[in-house]
Protein backbone atom coordinates (compact mmCIF):
# COMPACT_ATOMS: atom_id res chain seq x y z
CA UNK A 1 0.00 0.00 0.00
CA UNK A 2 1.46 3.46 -0.76
CA UNK A 3 2.33 5.71 1.80
CA UNK A 4 1.18 9.29 1.74
CA UNK A 5 4.14 11.71 0.26
CA UNK A 6 3.82 14.65 2.82
CA UNK A 7 6.18 16.22 1.38
CA UNK A 8 3.56 17.06 -1.39
CA UNK A 9 1.34 18.40 0.62
CA UNK A 10 1.30 21.69 1.14
CA UNK A 11 0.34 25.06 3.61
CA UNK A 12 -2.74 25.02 1.92
CA UNK A 13 -3.40 21.31 2.52
CA UNK A 14 -5.78 20.38 5.47
CA UNK A 15 -6.08 17.10 7.22
CA UNK A 16 -2.18 16.23 7.59
CA UNK A 17 -2.28 15.48 10.64
CA UNK A 18 -6.01 13.26 10.82
CA UNK A 19 -5.21 9.59 9.90
CA UNK A 20 -8.69 8.44 8.83
CA UNK A 21 -12.17 9.48 8.89
CA UNK A 22 -15.22 7.71 9.42
CA UNK A 23 -18.43 8.67 7.17
CA UNK A 24 -21.82 8.23 8.76
CA UNK A 25 -25.30 7.45 6.60
CA UNK A 26 -27.25 10.89 7.43
CA UNK A 27 -29.91 10.35 9.96
CA UNK A 28 -33.42 10.69 9.55
CA UNK A 29 -33.98 13.11 6.54
CA UNK A 30 -31.56 12.57 3.44
CA UNK A 31 -29.27 15.40 1.54
CA UNK A 32 -31.04 19.05 0.78
CA UNK A 33 -28.94 21.54 0.19
CA UNK A 34 -27.66 24.29 -2.26
CA UNK A 35 -23.69 24.22 -2.49
CA UNK A 36 -20.92 26.30 -3.96
CA UNK A 37 -17.66 24.49 -4.74
CA UNK A 38 -14.29 25.91 -5.28
CA UNK A 39 -12.46 26.95 -8.39
CA UNK A 40 -11.38 24.68 -11.30
CA UNK A 41 -8.10 23.16 -10.92
CA UNK A 42 -8.15 22.75 -14.92
CA UNK A 43 -8.30 26.58 -15.24
CA UNK A 44 -6.06 27.81 -12.25
CA UNK A 45 -3.14 26.16 -13.31
CA UNK A 46 -3.23 27.21 -17.02
CA UNK A 47 -3.99 30.30 -15.96
CA UNK A 48 -1.01 31.00 -13.47
CA UNK A 49 1.33 30.34 -16.09
CA UNK A 50 -0.33 32.14 -19.14
CA UNK A 51 -0.85 35.09 -16.63
CA UNK A 52 3.32 34.51 -15.63
CA UNK A 53 4.29 34.63 -19.17
CA UNK A 54 2.10 37.42 -20.06
CA UNK A 55 3.12 41.01 -20.74
CA UNK A 56 1.68 43.33 -17.91
CA UNK A 57 -0.72 42.79 -15.19
CA UNK A 58 -3.42 39.79 -14.41
CA UNK A 59 -5.81 39.30 -11.84
CA UNK A 60 -7.64 35.56 -11.46
CA UNK A 61 -10.84 35.49 -8.57
CA UNK A 62 -11.86 32.27 -7.98
CA UNK A 63 -8.44 30.05 -8.03
CA UNK A 64 -8.51 27.02 -6.39
CA UNK A 65 -6.57 26.70 -3.21
CA UNK A 66 -5.21 23.32 -3.35
CA UNK A 67 -2.01 21.74 -3.27
CA UNK A 68 -1.69 21.37 -7.03
CA UNK A 69 -2.10 25.55 -7.29
CA UNK A 70 -0.17 26.24 -4.15
CA UNK A 71 3.22 24.28 -5.87
CA UNK A 72 2.44 25.90 -8.98
CA UNK A 73 2.35 29.66 -7.44
CA UNK A 74 5.62 28.78 -5.36
CA UNK A 75 7.46 27.66 -9.06
CA UNK A 76 6.71 30.69 -10.66
CA UNK A 77 7.49 32.90 -7.36
CA UNK A 78 10.98 31.01 -7.74
CA UNK A 79 11.36 32.16 -11.24
CA UNK A 80 11.36 35.56 -9.95
CA UNK A 81 7.00 36.00 -10.75
CA UNK A 82 5.70 38.97 -8.44
CA UNK A 83 2.46 37.27 -6.94
CA UNK A 84 0.23 38.70 -4.55
CA UNK A 85 -2.41 36.27 -3.09
CA UNK A 86 -5.16 37.81 -1.02
CA UNK A 87 -7.90 34.83 -0.89
CA UNK A 88 -8.99 33.11 -3.84
CA UNK A 89 -8.17 36.30 -6.11
CA UNK A 90 -4.50 36.13 -7.29
CA UNK A 91 -2.86 39.67 -9.05
CA UNK A 92 0.60 38.46 -10.96
CA UNK A 93 3.09 40.59 -12.66
CA UNK A 94 3.97 38.93 -15.89
CA UNK A 95 7.73 38.83 -17.49
CA UNK A 96 6.41 38.98 -21.44
CA UNK A 97 7.96 35.48 -21.83
CA UNK A 98 11.48 35.85 -20.25
CA UNK A 99 11.93 34.52 -16.83
CA UNK A 100 13.35 36.67 -14.63
CA UNK A 101 15.19 33.97 -12.72
CA UNK A 102 18.20 32.33 -15.28
CA UNK A 103 18.87 29.20 -12.52
CA UNK A 104 16.19 28.09 -10.22
CA UNK A 105 15.12 25.09 -8.45
CA UNK A 106 11.80 24.66 -8.44
CA UNK A 107 9.61 21.86 -6.65
CA UNK A 108 6.13 20.87 -8.48
CA UNK A 109 4.55 18.52 -5.37
CA UNK A 110 2.19 15.87 -7.35
CA UNK A 111 0.57 18.29 -9.75
CA UNK A 112 0.44 16.46 -13.32
CA UNK A 113 -1.03 19.82 -14.44
CA UNK A 114 2.53 21.61 -13.63
CA UNK A 115 4.81 18.92 -14.53
CA UNK A 116 3.45 19.15 -17.94
CA UNK A 117 2.39 22.52 -18.81
CA UNK A 118 5.60 24.38 -17.24
CA UNK A 119 8.57 22.71 -18.97
CA UNK A 120 7.22 24.08 -22.58
CA UNK A 121 6.79 27.71 -20.77
CA UNK A 122 10.68 27.14 -19.56
CA UNK A 123 11.97 26.38 -22.56
CA UNK A 124 10.77 29.39 -24.52
CA UNK A 125 12.76 31.17 -22.17
CA UNK A 126 16.15 32.31 -24.15
CA UNK A 127 18.47 31.64 -21.35
CA UNK A 128 18.18 29.28 -18.17
CA UNK A 129 18.77 26.38 -16.38
CA UNK A 130 15.98 25.08 -14.54
CA UNK A 131 15.91 21.78 -12.17
CA UNK A 132 12.59 20.71 -11.48
CA UNK A 133 11.64 17.89 -9.15
CA UNK A 134 7.96 16.14 -8.25
CA UNK A 135 6.53 14.12 -5.55
CA UNK A 136 7.60 10.43 -5.77
CA UNK A 137 4.36 9.07 -7.16
CA UNK A 138 4.80 11.99 -10.08
CA UNK A 139 8.52 10.99 -10.37
CA UNK A 140 7.07 7.21 -11.39
CA UNK A 141 4.92 9.25 -14.03
CA UNK A 142 6.07 9.35 -17.73
CA UNK A 143 6.69 12.61 -19.32
CA UNK A 144 9.09 11.59 -21.94
CA UNK A 145 6.85 11.95 -25.12
CA UNK A 146 6.60 15.76 -23.99
CA UNK A 147 10.42 16.33 -23.47
CA UNK A 148 10.93 14.49 -26.60
CA UNK A 149 8.34 16.79 -28.69
CA UNK A 150 10.25 20.00 -26.55
CA UNK A 151 13.68 18.72 -27.84
CA UNK A 152 12.73 18.30 -31.38
CA UNK A 153 11.66 22.19 -30.92
CA UNK A 154 15.14 23.27 -29.81
CA UNK A 155 14.75 22.35 -25.99
CA UNK A 156 17.81 20.49 -23.90
CA UNK A 157 16.65 18.07 -21.28
CA UNK A 158 18.64 16.29 -18.78
CA UNK A 159 17.18 13.60 -16.84
CA UNK A 160 18.69 13.51 -13.12
CA UNK A 161 17.62 9.90 -12.00
CA UNK A 162 15.72 7.74 -14.47
CA UNK A 163 15.75 8.51 -18.30
CA UNK A 164 11.98 10.00 -19.28
CA UNK A 165 11.08 11.12 -15.83
CA UNK A 166 11.36 13.67 -13.14
CA UNK A 167 13.40 15.20 -11.72
CA UNK A 168 15.31 16.77 -14.59
CA UNK A 169 17.04 20.16 -15.81
CA UNK A 170 15.92 22.32 -18.11
CA UNK A 171 18.21 24.08 -20.47
CA UNK A 172 16.38 26.88 -22.12
CA UNK A 173 17.77 28.40 -25.06
CA UNK A 174 14.55 29.52 -27.01
CA UNK A 175 11.86 26.91 -28.57
CA UNK A 176 12.80 27.15 -32.54
CA UNK A 177 9.16 26.42 -33.59
CA UNK A 178 8.05 24.90 -36.36
CA UNK A 179 6.45 21.60 -36.74
CA UNK A 180 5.96 18.77 -33.99
CA UNK A 181 4.49 15.47 -33.75
CA UNK A 182 3.29 14.22 -30.36
CA UNK A 183 0.60 10.89 -29.60
CA UNK A 184 -2.44 12.20 -27.61
CA UNK A 185 -3.24 8.61 -26.47
CA UNK A 186 -1.49 9.06 -23.40
CA UNK A 187 -2.25 12.57 -21.75
CA UNK A 188 -4.02 15.22 -23.43
CA UNK A 189 -1.66 17.28 -20.51
CA UNK A 190 1.32 16.98 -23.00
CA UNK A 191 -0.28 18.78 -25.96
CA UNK A 192 -1.76 21.32 -23.44
CA UNK A 193 1.95 22.04 -22.32
CA UNK A 194 3.23 22.43 -25.78
CA UNK A 195 -0.07 24.84 -26.85
CA UNK A 196 0.69 26.98 -23.50
CA UNK A 197 4.66 27.87 -24.59
CA UNK A 198 4.14 27.42 -28.48
CA UNK A 199 3.41 31.36 -29.07
CA UNK A 200 7.10 32.35 -27.84
CA UNK A 201 8.72 29.88 -30.47
CA UNK A 202 10.41 31.91 -32.86
CA UNK A 203 8.69 31.01 -35.68
CA UNK A 204 4.72 29.40 -35.52
CA UNK A 205 4.19 26.28 -34.04
CA UNK A 206 2.24 23.39 -35.77
CA UNK A 207 1.10 20.61 -33.49
CA UNK A 208 -0.01 17.36 -35.18
CA UNK A 209 -1.49 14.28 -33.41
CA UNK A 210 -1.46 11.42 -35.56
CA UNK A 211 -3.75 9.13 -33.80
CA UNK A 212 -6.42 10.48 -31.11
CA UNK A 213 -6.29 12.60 -28.15
CA UNK A 214 -8.04 10.61 -24.92
CA UNK A 215 -9.50 14.00 -23.80
CA UNK A 216 -10.72 16.62 -26.34
CA UNK A 217 -12.27 19.06 -23.74
CA UNK A 218 -9.56 20.02 -21.82
CA UNK A 219 -6.93 20.89 -24.88
CA UNK A 220 -10.06 22.93 -26.12
CA UNK A 221 -9.63 24.30 -22.03
CA UNK A 222 -6.22 25.37 -22.78
CA UNK A 223 -6.80 26.87 -26.71
CA UNK A 224 -9.53 29.00 -25.47
CA UNK A 225 -7.92 30.31 -22.26
CA UNK A 226 -5.65 31.26 -24.58
CA UNK A 227 -7.82 33.13 -26.78
CA UNK A 228 -8.81 35.10 -23.40
CA UNK A 229 -5.26 35.87 -22.95
CA UNK A 230 -4.93 37.52 -26.37
CA UNK A 231 -3.60 34.54 -28.32
CA UNK A 232 -5.41 32.91 -30.97
CA UNK A 233 -4.63 29.27 -32.55
CA UNK A 234 -6.44 27.85 -35.77
CA UNK A 235 -7.31 24.22 -34.92
CA UNK A 236 -9.25 21.61 -37.02
CA UNK A 237 -11.90 19.87 -35.33
CA UNK A 238 -10.39 16.78 -34.30
CA UNK A 239 -7.50 18.58 -32.67
CA UNK A 240 -5.04 16.80 -34.39
CA UNK A 241 -3.86 19.57 -36.42
CA UNK A 242 -3.43 23.00 -34.45
CA UNK A 243 -1.38 26.00 -35.51
CA UNK A 244 0.27 28.71 -32.51
CA UNK A 245 1.31 31.48 -33.88
CA UNK A 246 4.23 34.19 -33.15
CA UNK A 247 2.64 36.49 -30.43
CA UNK A 248 2.60 36.75 -26.37
CA UNK A 249 -0.46 36.58 -24.31
CA UNK A 250 -1.60 39.78 -22.67
CA UNK A 251 -2.65 39.97 -18.78
CA UNK A 252 -6.13 40.05 -18.22
CA UNK A 253 -8.63 40.17 -15.33
CA UNK A 254 -10.27 37.09 -15.07
CA UNK A 255 -13.09 34.92 -13.04
CA UNK A 256 -12.09 31.30 -13.32
CA UNK A 257 -15.00 28.74 -13.30
CA UNK A 258 -15.79 26.63 -10.58
CA UNK A 259 -14.73 22.71 -10.36
CA UNK A 260 -16.87 20.51 -12.35
CA UNK A 261 -15.32 17.61 -11.43
CA UNK A 262 -15.63 18.13 -7.26
CA UNK A 263 -19.28 19.38 -8.09
CA UNK A 264 -19.77 15.79 -9.33
CA UNK A 265 -19.04 14.38 -6.40
CA UNK A 266 -22.13 16.59 -4.70
CA UNK A 267 -24.43 15.83 -7.38
CA UNK A 268 -23.40 11.75 -7.13
CA UNK A 269 -24.27 12.06 -3.31
CA UNK A 270 -27.79 13.43 -4.24
CA UNK A 271 -28.28 10.74 -6.76
CA UNK A 272 -27.49 8.49 -4.46
CA UNK A 273 -29.34 8.81 -1.44
CA UNK A 274 -32.94 10.10 -3.18
CA UNK A 275 -31.99 14.09 -2.22
CA UNK A 276 -31.14 17.33 -3.73
CA UNK A 277 -28.24 19.01 -4.45
CA UNK A 278 -27.78 22.61 -6.62
CA UNK A 279 -24.52 23.68 -7.68
CA UNK A 280 -25.12 27.39 -7.15
CA UNK A 281 -21.67 28.37 -8.68
CA UNK A 282 -21.65 26.30 -12.15
CA UNK A 283 -24.23 26.01 -15.33
CA UNK A 284 -23.94 23.85 -18.56
CA UNK A 285 -21.41 26.90 -20.32
CA UNK A 286 -18.11 25.04 -19.17
CA UNK A 287 -15.54 23.14 -21.76
CA UNK A 288 -15.19 21.12 -18.23
CA UNK A 289 -15.91 17.72 -19.85
CA UNK A 290 -16.81 16.06 -16.19
CA UNK A 291 -19.73 18.35 -16.75
CA UNK A 292 -21.55 15.42 -18.76
CA UNK A 293 -21.85 13.61 -15.59
CA UNK A 294 -25.32 15.35 -15.51
CA UNK A 295 -26.15 12.97 -18.70
CA UNK A 296 -25.19 10.07 -16.71
CA UNK A 297 -27.24 10.78 -13.37
CA UNK A 298 -30.27 11.38 -15.81
CA UNK A 299 -29.59 7.61 -17.50
CA UNK A 300 -29.43 6.62 -13.94
CA UNK A 301 -32.73 8.00 -13.14
CA UNK A 302 -32.21 11.35 -11.53
CA UNK A 303 -33.79 14.82 -12.52
CA UNK A 304 -31.48 17.04 -13.63
CA UNK A 305 -32.19 21.20 -13.32
CA UNK A 306 -30.06 23.27 -15.94
CA UNK A 307 -30.64 26.63 -14.48
CA UNK A 308 -29.27 30.59 -14.80
CA UNK A 309 -25.94 30.23 -12.86
CA UNK A 310 -26.64 26.99 -11.04
CA UNK A 311 -26.90 23.17 -11.71
CA UNK A 312 -29.42 20.76 -9.76
CA UNK A 313 -29.52 17.21 -9.46
CA UNK A 314 -32.71 15.17 -7.46
CA UNK A 315 -31.70 11.34 -6.48
CA UNK A 316 -34.66 8.51 -6.99
CA UNK A 317 -35.25 5.90 -4.54
CA UNK A 318 -33.45 3.10 -6.90
CA UNK A 319 -30.81 4.30 -9.57
CA UNK A 320 -31.00 2.48 -12.86
CA UNK A 321 -27.92 0.16 -14.05
CA UNK A 322 -27.47 -2.09 -16.90
CA UNK A 323 -25.54 -0.14 -19.43
CA UNK A 324 -21.87 0.06 -20.64
CA UNK A 325 -20.36 3.34 -20.63
CA UNK A 326 -17.42 4.96 -22.35
CA UNK A 327 -15.77 6.90 -19.57
CA UNK A 328 -12.70 8.21 -21.51
CA UNK A 329 -13.81 12.01 -22.15
CA UNK A 330 -14.50 12.16 -18.35
CA UNK A 331 -12.09 9.40 -16.65
CA UNK A 332 -11.64 11.64 -13.72
CA UNK A 333 -15.15 10.48 -12.41
CA UNK A 334 -14.64 6.69 -13.62
CA UNK A 335 -14.26 6.11 -9.45
CA UNK A 336 -17.17 8.32 -8.81
CA UNK A 337 -19.54 6.12 -10.90
CA UNK A 338 -17.96 2.98 -9.57
CA UNK A 339 -18.43 4.48 -6.15
CA UNK A 340 -22.04 4.63 -6.91
CA UNK A 341 -22.95 1.64 -9.32
CA UNK A 342 -23.36 -0.92 -5.97
CA UNK A 343 -26.66 1.10 -5.69
CA UNK A 344 -27.87 0.47 -9.09
CA UNK A 345 -30.58 -2.08 -9.85
CA UNK A 346 -28.19 -3.54 -12.52
CA UNK A 347 -24.51 -3.72 -13.50
CA UNK A 348 -22.57 -0.87 -14.87
CA UNK A 349 -19.50 -1.66 -17.27
CA UNK A 350 -16.73 0.85 -17.57
CA UNK A 351 -14.46 1.46 -20.15
CA UNK A 352 -12.08 3.34 -22.39
CA UNK A 353 -10.04 4.23 -19.13
CA UNK A 354 -6.80 2.45 -19.46
CA UNK A 355 -4.86 5.61 -18.67
CA UNK A 356 -6.11 6.15 -15.27
CA UNK A 357 -3.95 3.40 -14.04
CA UNK A 358 -0.86 5.78 -14.57
CA UNK A 359 -2.36 8.56 -12.52
CA UNK A 360 -2.00 9.16 -8.97
CA UNK A 361 -2.71 5.73 -8.41
CA UNK A 362 -3.37 2.50 -10.54
CA UNK A 363 -7.00 3.63 -10.41
CA UNK A 364 -8.63 1.00 -11.86
CA UNK A 365 -6.67 -1.39 -9.80
CA UNK A 366 -7.32 0.39 -6.56
CA UNK A 367 -11.19 0.69 -6.76
CA UNK A 368 -11.76 -2.70 -7.75
CA UNK A 369 -9.34 -3.51 -4.66
CA UNK A 370 -11.46 -1.08 -2.05
CA UNK A 371 -14.80 -2.66 -3.84
CA UNK A 372 -14.23 -6.31 -3.22
CA UNK A 373 -13.01 -5.92 0.49
CA UNK A 374 -16.88 -4.38 0.91
CA UNK A 375 -18.16 -7.29 -0.43
CA UNK A 376 -18.99 -6.03 -3.75
CA UNK A 377 -18.39 -8.07 -7.02
CA UNK A 378 -16.23 -6.25 -9.12
CA UNK A 379 -14.59 -7.46 -12.76
CA UNK A 380 -11.37 -5.54 -13.70
CA UNK A 381 -10.72 -4.83 -17.47
CA UNK A 382 -7.51 -3.64 -18.44
CA UNK A 383 -9.28 -0.38 -19.71
CA UNK A 384 -11.79 -0.29 -17.36
CA UNK A 385 -14.30 -2.50 -14.63
CA UNK A 386 -17.78 -4.02 -14.38
CA UNK A 387 -19.33 -3.51 -10.87
CA UNK A 388 -22.51 -5.59 -10.11
CA UNK A 389 -25.12 -4.92 -7.39
CA UNK A 390 -24.80 -5.50 -4.04
CA UNK A 391 -25.07 -4.51 -0.49
CA UNK A 392 -21.44 -2.82 0.67
CA UNK A 393 -20.45 -3.71 3.61
CA UNK A 394 -18.59 -0.89 6.17
CA UNK A 395 -14.72 -1.61 6.57
CA UNK A 396 -11.81 0.53 6.28
CA UNK A 397 -11.11 1.54 3.42
CA UNK A 398 -7.01 2.73 1.70
CA UNK A 399 -7.16 5.82 0.03
CA UNK A 400 -3.78 5.19 -1.59
CA UNK A 401 -2.34 8.78 -1.52
CA UNK A 402 -5.54 9.63 -4.30
CA UNK A 403 -7.19 12.36 -3.81
CA UNK A 404 -10.66 10.47 -5.92
CA UNK A 405 -10.25 7.44 -4.73
CA UNK A 406 -10.84 9.17 -1.45
CA UNK A 407 -13.63 10.70 -2.87
CA UNK A 408 -15.07 8.23 -4.52
CA UNK A 409 -15.50 5.85 -1.44
CA UNK A 410 -16.59 8.92 1.05
CA UNK A 411 -19.80 8.67 -0.98
CA UNK A 412 -20.22 5.20 -0.03
CA UNK A 413 -19.99 6.09 3.45
CA UNK A 414 -23.27 8.57 3.21
CA UNK A 415 -25.09 5.29 2.46
CA UNK A 416 -23.39 2.54 4.44
CA UNK A 417 -22.48 2.44 8.64
CA UNK A 418 -19.11 2.16 8.97
CA UNK A 419 -16.55 2.94 6.32
CA UNK A 420 -13.72 4.74 7.35
CA UNK A 421 -11.22 6.25 4.64
CA UNK A 422 -7.45 6.24 5.54
CA UNK A 423 -5.55 9.32 4.89
CA UNK A 424 -8.41 11.69 4.24
CA UNK A 425 -5.64 14.70 3.61
CA UNK A 426 -4.99 13.54 -0.03
CA UNK A 427 -7.87 15.40 -1.05
CA UNK A 428 -5.80 18.81 -0.32
CA UNK A 429 -4.19 17.95 -4.26
CA UNK A 430 -7.39 19.18 -5.84
CA UNK A 431 -10.06 19.74 -2.96
CA UNK A 432 -8.66 20.49 0.86
CA UNK A 433 -12.43 21.73 1.65
CA UNK A 434 -14.18 18.61 0.87
CA UNK A 435 -15.14 16.89 4.10
CA UNK A 436 -16.26 20.40 5.37
CA UNK A 437 -18.27 20.74 2.49
CA UNK A 438 -19.37 16.94 2.74
CA UNK A 439 -20.69 17.65 6.44
CA UNK A 440 -22.61 20.99 5.57
CA UNK A 441 -24.74 18.79 3.95
CA UNK A 442 -25.60 16.81 6.73
CA UNK A 443 -23.37 13.97 6.56
CA UNK A 444 -21.80 13.17 10.11
CA UNK A 445 -18.33 13.22 9.77
CA UNK A 446 -15.66 12.41 12.11
CA UNK A 447 -11.72 12.82 12.56
CA UNK A 448 -9.98 10.07 14.47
Amino acid sequence: MSKPDLKARSPWAALNDVKSVNISPIKDETVNTNITVPGSKSFTNRALIMAALAKGTSELSGILRSDDSYWCIEALRNLGITIEVNGDTVKIEGCGGNWPEKQADLYIGAAGTIARFLPGALASSKAGTFKVEASKRMSERPVQPLMEALETLGAKVEYLEKEGFYPLNIHANGLKGGEVTISGKVSSQFISGLLLAGTYAEQALRINIPDYIVQHAYVKITLDLMKDFGVEADYNEELTDMKVPVSSYTGKKMALEADASTASYFMALAAMNNGRVRINNLTMQTNQPDIYMVDLYEKMGCRVIKGEGYIEVQGVPQLKGNFEISMKEMSDQTLTLAAIAPFADGPITITEVEHIRHHESDRIKAVCTELQKMGIDVEEFQDGLKVYPGTPQGTSLHSYDDHRVAMALSLIGTKVPGVTVEDPGCVSKTCPTFYNLLEKTGVPIDFS
